[in-house]
């Protein structure tokens, strides 16, 4: 099969301008890879990975994935890579992620309008991306990692008290605009400044900016 590199339990089909996963994919493969890289293709849909089912490791950064992302139960997954996709609606997928991916520790998400970082939007800022992550940490509370960096003890004890009125709201207008929302401030967008603290050093290997 052309494009694909096959290293022990590694599988990667990358840049290839797929639109679906080949069902050739997960035939060849799909019983013993436990990692699964499609980066860099132009994915709109994850019908075809329910035949992966022993994936630990999942890497879709670069593609065309939306709020329609569906993924099939994945027990022993605990990482998922989402980097530069099209996602807006963060409540949704993780409300999804919650229950097909027990075993989620590592998620990234960095370069979607979900993500209110300096990578989308130069209008968002620190304080943005904090509630972001307390959000986030309130519905997935078993994660080790999120965006490449460690989800520290403070976080987590935040995200707990809360976390639940932390949100990020889908754009209804244009893609160029998200905006967050606490309990206090449903009525102002919030963010007007570059983000300056989350430097480029602490992204992990497979970010591709």
């Amino acid at each position: 099969m052309a494009g694909l590199v096959v290293s022990g339990t590694q599988v990667s089909y990358v840049g290839q301008d797929c639109r679906e996963i080949p069902e050739q994919l997960g035939r060849d493969c799909g019983h013993f890879a436990k990692r699964l890289d499609l980066s860099f293709n132009l994915l709109r849909s994850l019908e075809g990975l329910s035949a992966f089912r022993s994936l630990e490791e999942l890497i879709l950064d670069n593609n065309l994935l939306g709020d329609d992302l569906l993924l099939p139960r994945l027990p022993r997954l605990h990482t998922l890579t989402l980097n530069k996709n099209q996602i807006t609606d963060l409540e949704y997928l993780l409300d999804h992620l919650a229950k097909v991916t027990p075993a989620l520790e590592y998620l990234s998400l960095l370069g979607n309008m979900a993500c209110p970082n300096e990578l989308v939007s130069l209008e968002k800022d620190e304080e943005d991306y904090k509630r972001y992550r307390c959000f986030v940490l309130h519905k997935l509370p078993n994660l080790k990692f999120l965006d490449a960096q460690k989800v520290t003890r403070q976080e987590r004890e935040e995200a707990m008290v809360r976390g639940a009125f932390m949100k990020v709201v889908k754009p209804k207008v244009s893609w160029g605009k998200v905006a967050i929302f606490t309990m206090e401030e449903t009525q102002r967008v919030t963010g007007s400044s570059e983000m300056t603290s989350f430097e480029a050093q602490q992204y992990m290997p497979q970010l591709i900016l």
